[in-house]
């Protein structure tokens, strides 16, 4: 898979160290001579230029990616770049840091993202998600679909508790993803049960996560 990152600061250059860890091809992008530092990642290519440029998008060959990261710190520019990716260059892939919230609306698929990471957001959920035991923590949004990522870690006196993954109707637009157990991640099968301390993530529509957290609690 070939990425291209807008934005080779320490965030967009520990993408691409993750990326090109995982056997992927990474272009790194930024307009600032004192980004591009070759020695820091040798194995990325590396294009000093504006990514907010559509010459510079043309050199960069961003047709030819499959991905594009849109990952600097301003976020008037990882909106131009995300729309230029999606509608000038046809990107199957999106994604868009976010660095300040009350932005946040603005990241969506009328601006060509189809992934919106927002850095508070995520931190303020995983925050959520390490204290909480029986309560639906949303983790992500998925703007293109309106789907979320959201997770529940099952209490003990949790009704489903033993209950077969086969044998629950769960909510319209909902499936059970992944179940973290004990330090594994399994992926579910009709018939296993789930289990206290069960860390359940579910693909969910928004629409739905109130039916969802009701059957998980047991409310009426």
């Amino acid at each position: 898979m070939r990425v291209a990152i807008a934005g080779a600061g320490a965030v967009g250059r520990s993408i691409a160290s993750e990326l090109l860890d995982n056997g992927h091809e990474v272009l790194l992008i930024d307009k600032s001579a004192r980004s591009i530092v070759l020695e820091s990642e040798p194995r990325a290519e590396w294009l000093l230029a504006d990514a907010c440029e559509i010459t510079s998008l043309d050199e960069a060959g961003l047709e030819r990616c499959n991905v594009v990261i849109a990952a600097t710190g301003d976020d008037k520019v990882n909106l131009v770049v995300s729309l230029l990716a999606k509608t000038e260059y046809g990107v199957p892939r999106v994604v868009a840091r976010v660095n300040h919230p009350k932005n946040e609306w603005l990241f969506n698929e009328s601006w060509g993202v189809d992934v919106a990471v927002s850095t508070p957001r995520l931190l303020s959920a995983l925050v959520e998600e390490a204290v909480s035991v029986g309560d639906l923590v949303r983790l992500m949004t998925f703007r293109q679909s309106d789907a979320s990522l959201v997770e529940l870690t099952m209490p003990d006196d949790a009704p489903l508790v033993g209950t077969r993954i086969g044998e629950i109707s769960w909510p319209t637009d909902t499936t059970l993803v992944a179940i973290l157990r004990e330090g594994r991640v399994l992926v579910p099968e009709p018939d296993d049960p789930l289990a206290a301390g069960d860390e359940l993530l579910f693909v969910t529509n928004q629409d739905v996560e109130d039916d969802l957290a009701r059957l998980l609690s047991g409310a009426g």
